[in-house]
């Protein structure tokens, strides 16, 4: 179970992005339906996925896609969005700094 990334500046957990509640709403589920299709024991976690305080294992991310006739990138495009922001000005600062080396 992977936790949310914690927040220095205030020291709380930041919340992970997701999409799961307006997925579930659209099919008409409840809470109750997700966690008896997926082999879950009760609502608990898919509550805590829906509230962005944990990430799901990747099995059930894919397991969720299907239930809700989705890719599973749709589910976190607000995460991945995010990750590609952060790789790529990370990603610039290292070219930059190697040109500047090179020259």
């Amino acid at each position: 179970m992977r936790k949310g990334k914690k927040d220095k500046k205030n020291n709380s957990f930041k919340k992970i992005p997701n999409s799961l509640r307006k997925y579930r709403k659209m099919r008409g589920l409840k809470q109750k339906d997700v966690a008896e299709i997926l082999g879950l024991k009760s609502t608990s976690m898919i509550s805590r996925w829906e509230k962005g305080f944990v990430l799901p294992k990747p099995m059930n991310i894919f397991k969720l896609a299907a239930l809700y006739r989705t890719m599973a990138d749709a589910l976190f495009i607000d995460l991945i969005r995010s990750v590609k922001e952060d790789i790529h000005r990370k990603e610039e600062e290292i070219l930059k700094v190697k040109n500047e080396e090179c020259s």
